[in-house]
């Protein structure tokens, strides 16, 4: 999630990574300006560690790393650097870089008030230059509704709708899965709660 442009000078990559690691909250770099990252609200980071934790149990201890809001993704023929909540990479070149990873084939974001018009426009518009990404997942936090824009092989990308009831297929990772399983329990903006039941 992005708050606000730090007000100095452009700075270099090599300058931003070596800035960014004397700081106490991460930045994303954006054409040479960096970017304070805010916090999140509780069901923002619950609804992350679910993703997480759902991928890490899927995927299990094979050739795939699962980042959590900690890891960077840099652009691709670009020099711009993001921090998703969540990604997932497959790709051999991923395990040469220790600050950043390349070739996401799945990022999720989970949606805030202040964030969701850039992750679902100016964001989008980075990650989808990314040839290897195929699954880019937009999660509400207020309300059980996940966008998925998905690419499909002739690299067109399409956008579905899931709601309430509806099972989500996340074909990048060979993985189909309820929608309840990520809202059980969170009390929602109309003070609505998933059962665990789902």
């Amino acid at each position: 999630m992005i708050a606000a442009r730090e007000n100095f000078p452009q700075l270099t990559p090599q300058e931003y990574f070596a800035w960014e690691e004397k700081q106490i909250h991460k930045h994303e770099y954006l054409e040479g300006q960096v970017y304070a990252m805010s916090g999140g609200s509780v069901n923002h980071a619950r609804i992350a560690i679910r993703f997480i934790t759902m991928f890490d149990s899927h995927l299990g201890a094979g050739n795939c790393i699962i980042g959590n809001s900690d890891l960077r993704i840099k652009m691709v023929k670009a020099e711009n650097y993001t921090y998703p909540d969540v990604s997932v990479t497959c790709d051999d070149r991923d395990k040469i870089t220790t600050q950043y990873i390349t070739y996401p084939s799945l990022i999720v974001e989970v949606l805030s008030p202040s964030t969701e018009a850039y992750d679902r426009g100016g964001k989008f518009r980075l990650y989808a230059n990314n040839p290897v990404l195929q699954d880019y997942l937009l999660v509400s936090s207020t309300s059980i509704e996940i966008d998925l824009y998905h690419k499909k092989d002739n690299g067109e990308w399409i956008i579905v709708n899931y709601q309430e009831g509806d099972m989500i297929e996340l074909k990048s990772i060979n993985l189909t899965f309820a929608i309840a399983q990520i809202y059980q329990g969170l009390t929602l903006t109309n003070d609505t709660e998933i059962s665990q039941e789902g």
